[in-house]
């Protein structure tokens, strides 16, 4: 059994390259299962009911998304015609939109659920501690693999999620930074862990956005557009395997790293087991 789990796809570059390579990766790879963040799909901020197929046709089983959930107007009427779709768990709960999502792959149950951190971040939301050791103690009665998100600003807050959770789910892992972590590794009691996945979308940018628009901001502190960038497109992410006899604590995670310039040299990862 392998998990694969994509950082946060930026804009439509993200969605070309899962609509170009995801499918073939998936067959070379045995890839049971695909998780991406969504939130950052449609123009770079938010999502809709239309990129969301989208993705789902390239690939993915199950998107979560971020703080930019309702960034794109009308989503929160689409969003419960959705059932391969979450929203963060702990907004508020009049928001629409599943607080988790149990699937089938291949006659395993894998849940998924996202949490928004509360350091520097906008939303109002509820304790992202107490909601994921509450959806933990739920989904453990209801699926072979638990899966959890922290979409979170700084890494002390997404680290201790993943303490918090250690031998109670399969995986934790941040998104929302856009940059991935070196840090993928198996905790004292079994859980798979990464502080950020990274984005599906172009590298040469500041966090998939135009790099001269944003340097200016910098500069010169004058508000302007900072369109999605073009360039080095490619995704980012990690795998989880696991034994047959164990499918809830794996046995591995990997760092993947892939980009369209280097399919022919194969992947680019790091793994810890």
């Amino acid at each position: 059994m392998k998990i694969l789990v994509l950082g946060d796809i930026v804009g439509r570059p993200g969605r070309k390259f899962l609509t170009d390579f995801l499918a073939d990766y998936r067959r070379k790879e045995k890839i049971d299962f695909c998780i991406a963040n969504g939130e950052n799909a449609a123009g770079g901020a938010g999502i809709t009911a239309k990129t969301a197929r989208e993705i789902m046709k390239a690939g993915v089983d199950a998107i979560t998304l971020g703080d930019h959930v309702w960034d794109q107007k009308n989503f929160n009427n689409e969003i419960d015609d959705l059932d391969f779709v979450c929203r963060p768990a702990n907004l508020p709960d009049s928001n629409p939109g599943s607080h988790y999502l149990i699937s089938d792959a291949g006659g395993i149950k894998v849940a998924v659920f996202t949490v928004l951190g509360r350091t520097f971040m906008g939303p109002k939301v509820s304790c992202p501690f107490v909601t994921a050791q509450s959806l933990s103690n739920k989904l453990g009665q209801k699926a072979d693999v638990i899966i959890c998100e922290i979409h979170a600003e700084t890494t002390s807050e997404k680290e201790s999620m993943g303490w918090h959770l250690d031998g109670q789910v399969s995986l934790v892992f941040g998104t929302h930074t856009h940059v991935p972590t070196a840090d993928g590794r198996l905790l004292p009691n079994g859980s798979a862990y990464q502080t950020d996945l990274g984005m599906t979308g172009p590298r040469e940018s500041v966090l998939g956005r135009e790099i001269d628009a944003c340097l200016g901001r910098f500069l010169d502190g004058m508000p302007r557009r900072c369109p999605v960038a073009e360039g080095d497109v490619g995704m980012q992410g990690c795998v989880i395997a696991f034994d047959d006899a164990n499918y809830r604590l794996p046995k591995s995670i990997t760092r993947i790293e892939l980009r369209a310039d280097e399919l022919d040299q194969g992947l680019v990862s790091t793994s810890a087991e």
